[in-house]
């Protein structure tokens, strides 16, 4: 597996750089990281008393990459999971939050491993992903990357002003999809033509 940086490193590069969506949930982001998780951890970059746009803007991608090592990935407990899962994981906690754990949980609990999908990764969710990468180590990390790009489908389903993460505008897949695809073996991915007829009921 990648060092824990190099795959912070990779989040970072799909994140990209500034942006303040209004359509999107997480407000003003800079490599991924919104001014809500910087107000929640205290992160001042300006060092001027107050955590506002302008810390955003500022944020580098080494401290970025900090951000995701220490409060995604270890403190998280995605440390913990076995390897093959740790990748996906990591990198959907940083746009789903715990519903990166949840969409683990059920999906383990569909496997036979039961376990609460309460978006926490305790000795339950462990020892369940371990049992699971045991039984099944060649299909565990495809499995995970379906059921999250299913996710993403059903996100937008229910949200409209979502789907532009999901479906470009030229109709091709979305980047939440490219981006579950990315820890999908080839030929688990949907082609164009599948992926299509998932959204055609969109409009």
């Amino acid at each position: 597996m990648q060092s824990v940086q190099d795959l912070a490193a990779a989040i970072v590069a799909r994140e990209g750089g500034y942006v303040n969506d209004p359509n999107d949930p997480g407000g003003a982001t800079k490599y991924g990281v919104t001014l809500n998780t910087m107000r929640r951890l205290g992160i001042d970059v300006t060092r001027d008393a107050r955590i506002d746009l302008a810390d955003v803007r500022a944020l580098t991608m080494a401290q970025a990459i900090d951000i995701y090592v220490e409060h995604y990935y270890r403190r998280t407990g995605v440390a913990a999971l076995p390897e093959v899962l740790q990748p996906s994981v990591f990198d959907m906690y940083v746009n789903a939050g715990a519903n990166a754990v949840k969409v683990l949980q059920r999906l383990l609990t569909s496997m036979g491993f039961p376990c609460d999908a309460d978006g926490q990764i305790g000795p339950q969710t462990i020892r369940a992903a371990q049992m699971a990468a045991e039984a099944a180590p060649s299909h565990i990390a495809d499995a995970y990357g379906i059921v999250r790009r299913n996710y993403y489908y059903a996100l937008a389903d229910a949200r409209p002003a979502s789907r532009k993460y999901a479906r470009r505008r030229d109709g091709g897949k979305g980047g939440w999809i490219t981006r579950a695809e990315e820890f999908i073996a080839p030929k688990y991915r949907l082609t164009e033509a599948q992926h299509q007829a998932r959204v055609a009921a969109w409009g």
